[in-house]
């Protein structure tokens, strides 16, 4: 066995506590307007990318920003969700992001990657319960929010 001079990094998930309470998930609102609360003013200019961490009494556990991309799109990695999915012990996740477009309607691009992840997290048997895209009820208004279910759209 070669050995090298360089030790090996330890990797451990470093869990802060945030201003955000613990809240049971009981429809698409309600994920909705929990979500809306990872989005700041830039919510109608950059697309984000948020995981939300669930229980198996659908409640709340954690989230996790997984990327901020450009105006049209972000990059999102399945082994980054199942990762935090993984370390927090969800059973289910809700897949959240924003369309800086004002657009509601899922892209043929937003339903492939709902798939990918779904199949992705089934083989660890963790749940995708929905994709939610929200958008700003104005432009630049971030006290409201429009949203859109993937699950209740029959997408999923």
């Amino acid at each position: 066995m070669k050995e090298y001079k360089t030790n090996l990094p330890q990797f451990h998930l470093v869990k802060e506590e945030s201003d955000f309470k613990r809240v049971k998930i009981t429809s698409s609102k309600d994920a909705a307007e929990y979500a809306h609360n990872f989005y700041g003013t830039d919510i109608g200019i950059f697309e984000s990318f948020f995981v939300m961490l669930m229980n198996n009494a659908n409640n709340t556990i954690g989230y996790v920003k997984i990327s901020q991309g450009g105006i049209v799109g972000t990059i999102v990695d399945i082994r980054i969700i199942a990762k935090y999915a993984v370390d927090a012990l969800a059973i289910a996740v809700i897949l959240v992001h924003n369309h800086p477009s004002g657009t509601l309607k899922a892209s043929e691009a937003d339903k492939q990657l709902t798939k990918r992840i779904k199949a992705g997290l089934d083989t660890l048997e963790i749940k995708v319960l929905d994709h939610i895209i929200i958008i700003p009820k104005g432009k630049w208004d971030i006290k409201g929010v429009q949203y859109t279910s993937m699950a209740d759209d029959g997408l999923m």
